[in-house]
């Protein structure tokens, strides 16, 4: 009687012990999932307000608000890296305020690092192959000659991921006519004209061409 007794206890205390651990389970891990997204939720307010700081640095006609403005973008963009240091979207976001600002060099090392593993497998296609053209354009700027065959590897693997992107194939032509390469730098700007029939910058390659 006693024995079974005490095996009835010990189912009861066994079931109230699974009870418990069900019932409260789901809420530790909600907790824990919500402790892990609350940064990347003021990361993700911090990006949204830098961006909208920099698309008012770009309107302004006015030069010295318009570098304050990307100032403060940039100021915005690295309060979302302190908080996700891999997001490459506020890498990138850096990079153009910082490219606004004239500050080629640091906007150049941002786009490196939204370029590297692991932070690039967070960007989509388009992503990549808008940032691939921007960085290629900073390299063009930095020292065209010297890193004419970085700046290409980067525009030709941009318009790959996005072919219908007008302007990395435009930039891609003027890269091929610094060296010297006029077939490839035809077609580039036939493409380009193509996709945009308007685009200024290609019409000047082909006229560049023909002179």
């Amino acid at each position: 009687m006693e024995r079974d007794v005490a095996i009835q206890l010990g189912i009861l205390i066994l079931t109230v012990a699974i009870f418990y651990v069900l019932h409260t389970l789901p809420k530790r891990a909600f907790s824990k999932l919500r402790s892990r997204a609350r940064p990347n939720n003021q990361a993700h307010r911090h990006f949204i307000q830098g961006a909208q700081l920099l698309a008012r640095a770009r309107s302004t006609k006015t030069k010295s608000t318009s570098v304050n403005l990307a100032k403060s973008a940039v100021d915005e963009a690295d309060k979302a890296l302190a908080l996700d240091p891999r997001d490459p979207a506020a890498h990138i976001l850096k990079a153009m305020a910082e490219t606004l600002m004239g500050r080629k060099a640091s906007a150049l090392k941002s786009l490196d690092v939204a370029l590297s593993p692991p932070a690039v497998k967070m960007l989509s296609e388009r992503e990549k192959g808008d940032a691939l053209m921007r960085r290629a354009d900073l390299l063009i700027g930095l020292n065209r000659k010297r890193r004419v065959d970085s700046a290409i590897a980067d525009l030709v693997e941009a318009v790959g991921l996005s072919p219908d992107n007008s302007r990395a194939f435009c930039l891609l032509g003027h890269c091929y006519q610094i060296k010297e390469m006029r077939g490839e730098a035809q077609t580039a700007f036939q493409k380009a004209l193509q996709l945009e029939p308007d685009l200024k910058e290609a019409h000047d390659g082909l006229a560049r061409l023909a002179s």
